[in-house]
């Protein structure tokens, strides 16, 4: 099952992320927040959640808390680059709550699709 979830609150990063995916054979759905997220999340499980950590209304981490609760086998990738200097702190972060992955913004698809391949 290729399936990804994408919680990303940015509708052109999101929808070419979206794009760049389903262009390399995964079935991705997209949601702006992590609230959203964790609702497609229950209604049709992805094997691989990536999400954004800065988000208005639910934020990545508490996403990542959500996930690690409800869906422990499903596969987290996290991605970041608002707030820039912070961001290598809030990656760590991100690791040190469960993530499989971390991606700083902006990286290179062809890296998240070689990372999406060993998960």
């Amino acid at each position: 099952m290729n399936s990804i979830l994408i919680a990303e609150d940015n509708r052109d990063f999101a929808l070419s992320l979206q794009l760049a995916l389903e262009t390399a054979g995964y079935s991705v759905r997209v949601a702006q927040n992590g609230r959203e997220a964790i609702i497609l999340q229950r209604v049709q499980p992805a094997r691989v959640f990536i999400t954004d950590l800065v988000m208005p209304d639910s934020d990545g981490f508490e996403a990542i808390d959500l996930f690690r609760k409800e869906f422990p086998a499903t596969k987290l990738v996290v991605i970041s680059g608002a707030e820039r200097l912070n961001t290598p702190r809030y990656l760590a972060a991100a690791q040190l709550m469960g993530a499989d992955a971390t991606f700083r913004k902006p990286f290179e698809v062809e890296e998240l699709l070689s990372v999406l391949r060993s998960l």
